[in-house]
């Protein structure tokens, strides 16, 4: 019994040691680095709504150094998914399986995902235009205003690399571990949706709002779905939509977006 007690305490504390490396090379420490550059924001003396944030930015004046840098950082962005997938397959299960993170449900990934985009996407721009017309949101430069001939193909898989890296690590991993740990449904879904929120702190206490509530309905899917899969379609189509069309969003709406 009491050998039984402590293998048990020794998974719980691995367990629990493996979750803080894995958000610690990931997702945790934007979370961490948002919370600062959230303070930074508001200490600054000039109003939030004033300021603002560049995503997905130009990393060289030179073409061929700034596409070669664009694909390296993508590509080591994504270590931590793979990190997170192999850690899942040593402890047993296929982990693309185990997470639905395959092939074997196109279609229904598919519908499933553009459904979330109706759900959330569409009312999370008007949420995003709310934010900025109370002050609680900085303007989030979501893409460079002068194109290069690679600039869509970057954004795109920009877009895939957010949708890979926070669904997967922040619901498929981390459900997956905290079910192991013994915790119940509903404080799965509201600590992954706080995490969802608080990496996105830098943009401002309103996206922190709306990108928790996206955390709840999407861990609620995921909990009835078992599939990550239509989650990362949505994410990725969301996200595509955002990058890609930042500068028609600006022309239009140049005082939201702009």
């Amino acid at each position: 019994m009491t050998r039984a007690l402590d293998w048990t305490l020794l998974r719980r504390r691995r367990l629990g040691t493996e979750i803080a490396i894995v958000l610690a090379v990931s997702l945790g420490a934007s979370a961490v680095y948002s919370v600062v550059s959230l303070v930074a924001k508001l200490t600054k003396g000039t109003a939030l709504a004033d300021q603002s944030t560049t995503l997905n930015g130009a990393l060289s004046d030179r073409e061929w150094l700034d596409v070669t840098y664009q694909l390296l950082a993508i590509a080591f962005d994504l270590a931590p998914v793979a990190l997170a997938l192999y850690l899942l397959a040593i402890s047993g299960a296929n982990p693309f399986r185990r997470v639905g993170l395959d092939f074997r449900q196109p279609l229904r990934d598919l519908g499933r995902g553009w459904l979330l985009v109706l759900v959330v996407g569409v009312p999370g721009i008007a949420l995003y235009a709310v934010w900025r017309l109370l002050g609680q949101s900085a303007a989030v430069i979501a893409s460079p205003l002068d194109p290069h001939w690679y600039t869509i193909p970057i954004l795109v898989l920009s877009a895939l690399r957010a949708a890979l890296q926070e669904e997967v690590i922040v619901v498929g991993y981390l459900f997956t571990r905290l079910r192991q740990l013994g915790w119940r449904k509903w404080p799965i879904i509201l600590a992954a949706a706080a995490l969802r929120g608080s990496y996105h702190l830098y943009q401002g206490p309103g996206p922190f709002v709306g990108n928790f509530l996206m955390g709840v309905i999407f861990g609620w899917c995921y909990w009835r779905w078992g599939r990550v899969m239509p989650l990362v379609v949505a994410h990725w189509i969301m996200d595509i939509v955002s990058f890609v069309g930042f500068p028609v969003a600006v022309a239009w709406f140049p005082e939201l977006f702009g």
